[in-house]
């Protein structure tokens, strides 16, 4: 039997594995467990792994058994976990976990000796067209950007989006809306986004309303996974796509359907996620 741990972030779940196997071949596993009708049910499968790169390892795997390279709600999933276990030293403020797409930090808050709050490093964002990727020419962008954001627009079923391009370890594109983000056709529109010709790597696609200069509105398509409640490296990417705009300030809380998370970037270094992460159950999978 395998055992596991449920947990969620503002309603962004995963299923965690403690495991020292590296070389098993973990997609179908993630497609079983994270299947909601006849698995556990999950938005991805996460991976603690030992590693000599950090305190620990971190590997996620989506529900279409693809491999994410970063996810912002799953590092404090994770966190909250090694934590909670005693498996982190127990007067750690900063733990470092080993991801593909780098090295993360989690800081760990605690308030009467008790966990309150943990805050990830998402890392520095890539703008460049190479770096996310997106397979588009030179000039094909129309008239010239001085902006240092990579945007385009294209076209799905009739309607023009203007996307901004952001790699937070993984690919994104956020659209600004002016209509309330309920009323956009996510369930139609995101899948067909995720998998335009311009993506090699297929994309993460948000939808979002800017409501004042340190809140935004929010909805997320993921990349194998399809829409979710919430989405860490998503509220980055919105983030860092707004400040390059001018929309809002260095410090945003993103309501997602799930929640609020918290976002801080001084436009120059890293990006630093917050927001809850809760243990839900623990189990075992026939293995």
């Amino acid at each position: 039997m395998m055992k596991f741990t449920k947990l969620q972030a503002a309603g962004n779940d995963f299923i965690l594995v403690e495991t020292g196997d590296t070389n098993r071949n973990w997609s179908p596993v993630a497609m079983a467990l994270c299947d909601r009708h006849f698995g556990v049910g999950a938005d991805g499968l996460l991976l603690l792994l030992p590693t000599d790169m950090a305190d620990f390892g971190m590997r996620i795997f989506n529900p279409d058994g693809s491999e994410a390279e970063a996810c912002g709600n799953g590092l404090r999933c994770l966190a909250k976990y090694v934590v909670n276990r005693g498996l982190a030293d127990i007067e750690a403020q900063e733990i470092l976990i080993e991801t593909i797409a780098g090295i993360r930090k989690a800081k760990i808050h605690r308030e009467k000796g008790k966990l309150a709050k943990i805050r990830v490093s998402m890392g520095t964002p890539k703008l460049e067209a190479k770096d996310i990727p997106v397979a588009i020419a030179e000039g094909d962008r129309g008239l010239v950007d001085i902006k240092p954001m990579l945007s385009y627009t294209v076209t799905v079923e009739d309607r023009k989006l203007l996307l901004n391009f952001a790699s937070i370890g993984n690919p994104h594109a956020v659209y600004f809306c002016q209509e309330s983000v309920s009323d956009f056709p996510l369930s139609r529109i995101g899948s067909k986004v995720e998998r335009l010709s311009i993506f090699p790597n297929r994309i993460n696609f948000e939808v979002a309303k800017v409501v004042n200069r340190q809140r935004i509105e929010a909805r997320v398509w993921e990349r194998g996974v399809g829409e979710t409640l919430a989405c860490g490296s998503g509220a980055c990417a919105i983030t860092v796509a707004a400040q390059l705009n001018g929309y809002i300030d260095n410090k945003v809380d993103i309501k997602l359907p799930g929640g609020i998370l918290t976002v801080g970037w001084d436009r120059v270094g890293e990006i630093f996620l917050g927001g809850p992460a809760e243990i839900v159950f623990t189990g075992e999978w026939p293995d």
